[in-house]
């Protein structure tokens, strides 16, 4: 599929906190997760800003580590945000998609 002169679409909050709510994950598995969800590369920078971020909001945890991985998992605020914020999402793009339909 070609890319778009839109550019990126996805929000890395949305797509780590989707790659959670199947359950805990270290960061590789995130990475692998989002770029098969979505088609795009996260880089470990973004990802661990995200992390670092949504775990100050309480909408991730980090668990203890079994290795050197530490894996991270949904709280029940973060599947909270996560519904609401994935709400939103559809409700506009079925509005944008009923638009373009009629134009």
């Amino acid at each position: 599929m070609a890319r778009s002169k839109i550019g990126r679409t996805q929000d890395a909050t949305i797509l780590v906190l989707t790659s959670l709510a199947e359950g805990p994950k270290h960061g590789y598995a995130l990475i692998k997760d989002i770029e098969a969800m979505s088609g795009e590369a996260m880089g470990p920078g973004t990802l661990y800003g995200v992390l670092v971020r949504l775990e100050q909001e309480g909408l991730v945890e980090a668990l203890e580590s079994e290795d050197r991985r530490r894996p991270y998992r949904l709280t029940g605020a973060g599947a909270v945000a996560l519904r609401e914020r994935l709400e939103t999402i559809t409700r506009v793009a079925k509005i944008g998609l009923r638009r373009l339909g009629a134009a």
